[in-house]
């Protein structure tokens, strides 16, 4: 399968996700929905965020041109808000998943669907 495939069928196809972004830890962008622009910059920053989140309380996360507000997070996971919208953002051994999502989807419906992606993901060593 393409990164494009897991973005269209796995995050986007699940009907949950509003936008989706699959990148590299070096912030390079491997794939995406056609209605966020990530840039190389929010990428790169947000995949350094998972080693240390004491900052994001402060900074937020910016993504896509847009900030959201830090709410919580692991090693592996990143939780963020913004008005009527959510996104969680998991670390994978090679990859980052971005899930964008709105109203009334809630965050433990998209962190099944992200989760599961990033779980199989790191099982096939990426």
């Amino acid at each position: 399968m393409s990164w494009q495939t897991y973005v269209d069928q796995q995050l986007m196809g699940s009907g949950l996700v509003a936008k989706a972004v699959i990148a590299g830890h070096d912030g390079t962008c491997w794939a995406k929905s056609n209605n966020i622009e990530p840039t190389r910059d929010e990428l790169s920053k947000l995949s350094q965020s998972f080693q240390d989140q004491n900052n994001l309380a402060m900074t937020g996360v910016h993504m896509g041109g847009e900030k959201f507000f830090y709410l919580s997070g692991t090693d592996k996971v990143i939780r963020c808000k913004k008005g009527k919208s959510g996104m969680h953002c998991m670390k994978t051994l090679q990859a980052i998943l971005i899930a964008v999502f709105e109203e009334p989807i809630q965050h433990p419906q998209v962190a099944s669907v992200v989760e599961a992606l990033g779980d199989y993901l790191i099982s096939m060593t990426y």
